[in-house]
C-alpha cells in the first residue's frame, strides 16, 4: 500500500499536470471557434462555385482539358492532410489509418503536416514531397500543394490524385474522407451535400445560354487550377478545424479524469491518514493501559 508521502506527490504532480490540460483545453477552445468559422464561411463560396461550373460545363459543348482527361490508374497520388502536433485524440491515427490501407507499390504520396510525413518514413512509403501549413491556412499554401498535384498529373506520373483529410462536422464529430481531386470529372460540388448550402444552383436556374470570350477552353484552362486551387484551400480549412476541435475535446477529457484521479486519490489519503491516526490512538492507549 502506497504511503501518505506518495500519495501527497500523485495528487500534486496530477494537480500540475491537470493545470497544463486546462491551459491547453483553453488556448484550443479560442483557436477553434476561429477555424470553424474559417471553414464554415468557405462551404458557401465552395459550393457556389462549383454548381457555377456544373452549370457552364453542362452549355459548354464539346471541349477538353488535360486536367479532366480520364487514364488507366497504374500509379495514384494521395494528398494527405494532417496535423503537426498530436495531443488530439484519435483524430491522426483514424486518419493514417486510411492511408496505410492503400497499395504502397502504387501510390505515391503528399503530405502536408508533420504526422502525415512521420508516419510515411516510418511505413517507408513513396514520399513525393512535403508541405507545411500555418494554423490560420493560407491560400498561397494551398495552391503550392495544388500545383505540385497538378504538375505531377499532367507529365503523367500519377494517373490519378485523391485527398485524405479529416472532414468537419461538428465539434464532437470530425471524419476522416477521401475526395478525388485529379482528373476532374462530373463537377457537382465538394460541399454540396453539406446542410442548407445547397443554394448556389438557384442563381442559375433559368440560364439557356452562355457566351464564352475567347473560348470555352481558355476560359477553363485558366479557372480549372482555380477551382483545384480552392478545393486544396478547403479541405485545409476543415482539417484545422477538426484539429482545434479534437484537441479542445481529448483536453477537457483530460482535464476531467484528472480531477476525478484528483478525487479519488484525496479520499484514499484521507482514508490511510485517518488509519495511522486511529492506530497511534490504540497504541497509546494500551501503552496507558499498560502502565496503569
Amino acid at each position: 500500500m502506497a504511503s501518505t508521502r506518495d500519495l501527497r506527490r500523485r495528487i500534486k504532480s496530477i494537480k500540475n499536470t491537470s493545470q497544463i490540460t486546462k491551459a491547453m483545453q483553453m488556448v484550443a477552445a479560442s483557436k477553434m471557434r476561429k477555424a470553424q468559422q474559417s471553414a464554415l464561411a468557405g462551404r458557401p463560396y465552395a459550393t457556389l462555385m462549383n454548381a457555377v461550373l456544373a452549370e457552364v460545363t453542362h452549355h459548354a459543348g464539346e471541349f477538353s482539358n488535360p486536367l479532366m482527361e480520364v487514364r488507366e490508374i497504374k500509379k495514384r497520388a494521395l494528398i494527405v492532410i494532417s496535423t503537426d502536433k498530436g495531443l488530439c485524440g484519435g483524430l491522426n491515427s483514424n486518419l493514417l489509418r486510411e492511408a496505410g490501407r492503400l497499395d504502397k507499390n502504387t501510390t505515391i504520396y503528399i503530405t502536408a503536416g508533420r504526422k502525415a510525413s512521420q508516419f510515411i518514413a516510418r511505413t517507408k512509403r513513396q514520399l513525393a514531397a512535403e508541405f507545411t501549413y500555418k494554423d490560420t491556412p493560407l491560400f498561397s499554401e494551398a495552391r503550392a500543394i495544388s500545383k505540385f498535384a497538378q504538375e505531377m498529373f499532367l507529365k503523367g506520373e500519377v494517373d490519378r490524385v485523391d485527398v485524405l483529410f479529416t472532414n468537419f462536422i461538428s465539434t464532437l464529430n470530425q471524419k476522416p474522407e477521401v475526395r478525388s481531386l485529379l482528373p476532374i470529372g462530373e463537377i457537382k460540388g465538394v460541399q454540396a451535400e453539406v446542410e442548407g448550402e445547397g443554394r448556389g444552383t438557384d442563381l442559375l436556374r433559368g440560364a439557356t445560354e452562355f457566351l464564352f470570350e475567347p473560348g470555352a477552353e481558355h476560359v477553363f484552362g485558366a479557372l480549372l487550377p482555380h477551382y483545384l486551387n480552392f478545393q486544396v484551400y478547403q479541405f485545409l480549412l476543415e482539417a484545422k478545424a477538426s484539429e482545434h476541435s479534437a484537441r479542445m475535446v481529448a483536453m477537457k477529457n483530460a482535464t476531467d479524469n484528472a480531477k476525478q484521479l484528483i478525487k479519488d486519490l484525496s479520499l484514499e489519503y484521507n482514508k490511510l491518514r485517518q488509519a495511522n491516526i486511529t492506530k497511534e490512538l490504540l497504541e497509546i492507549t494500551s501503552a496507558a493501559m499498560s502502565m496503569g
